[in-house]
């Protein structure tokens, strides 16, 4: 079935479908649950609020359907926090894939750090992973829009750093997640995009 981007009420579609268009893959974009059931990569990309989406994920059945993903699957944004257990954003139960609850950044009162975090920032690769094997050196730059994060834990394979440190990207099995939009990260984003084809 090729690459699906996973369409739902929170997600960032165009942009994601323009990205990969310009390193020559064409997604398929579609709610369809065989669609999704049936391909060999999918993206869950998201804008939005997590309680409205998780919403829209169960009573589509699509909360299912990603759970039993076995091929490669790239959360981006609120999609990388959907795949977590909880969110503090409205108390929400999220897909549980990780393991790991998201927070909501707390700047307590110093106004150098607005919330969201919006902008480039910089990543750090911790190790050697498949996202990130194209980095022309362990750290780069990255775009980022959001007020919650995942936090560092036993899954993290890239860390970036505003209020404190917190998972830029993370995995588990099949399943790997950013914080960031590489589809607007240059050609950093680019190429982790290309890296995720390669799986």
């Amino acid at each position: 079935m090729g690459t699906v981007i996973i369409k739902y009420n929170a997600g960032n579609i165009f942009s994601v479908k323009c990205a990969l268009n310009r390193i020559g893959v064409d997604a398929t974009v579609s709610d369809n649950l065989d669609v999704i059931s049936s391909a060999d990569r999918v993206i869950f990309p998201g804008v939005g609020e997590a309680a409205a989406a998780m919403r829209y994920l169960h009573s589509h059945g699509l909360d299912s359907v990603i759970k039993a993903l076995k091929c490669p699957v790239l959360g981006i944004c609120i999609g990388m926090q959907l795949l977590c257990r909880n969110s503090e954003e409205g108390n929400t139960q999220c897909l549980g894939i990780f393991d790991v609850d998201v927070k909501r950044f707390d700047n307590c009162g110093n106004h150098d750090f607005k919330i969201p975090q919006m902008g480039w920032n910089t990543v750090l690769s911790n190790e050697k992973n498949e996202l990130s094997c194209q980095f022309p050196s362990k750290e780069e730059y990255v775009y980022f829009v959001h007020s919650y994060y995942v936090p560092v834990c036993k899954y993290t394979i890239m860390t970036a750093d505003y209020i404190h440190s917190f998972s830029a990207a993370i995995r588990k099995d099949n399943f790997y997640a950013v914080q960031f939009h590489p589809e607007k990260s240059g050609k950093v984003g680019e190429n982790i995009l290309k890296n995720f084809m390669e799986l």
